[in-house]
């Protein structure tokens, strides 16, 4: 027969336990891990200073350069670690990291894009990304009183392959584009976009699906 007592004894020093399990991971994760997980992150944390400053330096020299230099070339794969060779980003060019993007093969980005990588940022194989494109990550908190503290939020933006950005549209923090989608220019897209489709508007709004030029 069960012994009620015992059992929710055991029950409350499991319950104890995962608490404190919770509590010790979330003290143990840095501002940098929190940040990446989507989590409340202390932007001026010393560890997310320091990435703030490296992509700063790496910017600033990039600005100068033209991206036939090879110095461009190889301040762009320290800047974007992994970034394939067939892929192109066009300066001026602005992330917060550059850590925190992921892009395919024979991705170009054009010029005056702000990639504010908080949270990941990936791009598919073959997608073209307009000039002055804006895509976020992070969100200040709603609350007026916490958003006076450098604490923020960093939701991932995924991009699809195959895809056309449109110059001037602005993707925001955690939308998902599907494979093949074309992006109006100008377009703000605050919801995800399913495979196929042209969106267009502020906010953007699936118009029809593609249709294959065959």
């Amino acid at each position: 027969m069960l012994n009620w007592h015992l059992f929710f004894l055991w029950l409350s020093l499991w319950v104890d336990g995962l608490f404190e399990t919770i509590i010790f991971i979330n003290r143990s994760m840095n501002e940098v891990e929190k940040m990446r997980s989507s989590q409340l992150a202390d932007m001026s944390a010393p560890e997310v200073q320091v990435k703030f400053e490296y992509a700063k330096k790496l910017l600033a020299r990039m600005r100068q350069l033209s991206t036939y230099d090879e110095a461009y070339r190889g301040l762009l794969e320290d800047l974007i670690p992994g970034i394939p060779e067939t892929s192109v980003v066009c300066p001026p060019f602005h992330c917060d990291h550059g850590d925190g993007i992921r892009l395919g093969e024979h991705v170009f980005v054009n010029a005056n894009c702000t990639f504010l990588d908080g949270g990941y940022i990936t791009i598919g194989a073959h997608t073209l990304v307009g000039p002055c494109v804006q895509i976020y990550t992070p969100q200040h908190p709603m609350d007026y009183v916490e958003r006076r503290t450098p604490k923020e939020y960093a939701y991932p933006v995924t991009i699809g392959e195959d895809c056309w950005i449109g110059g001037g549209a602005v993707i925001c923090p955690g939308v998902t584009i599907g494979d093949r989608c074309i992006i109006g220019a100008g377009s703000v897209v605050t919801k995800n976009i399913p495979d196929d489709s042209v969106a267009v508007g502020n906010p953007a709004k699936v118009i029809r699906k593609v249709m294959p030029e065959r």
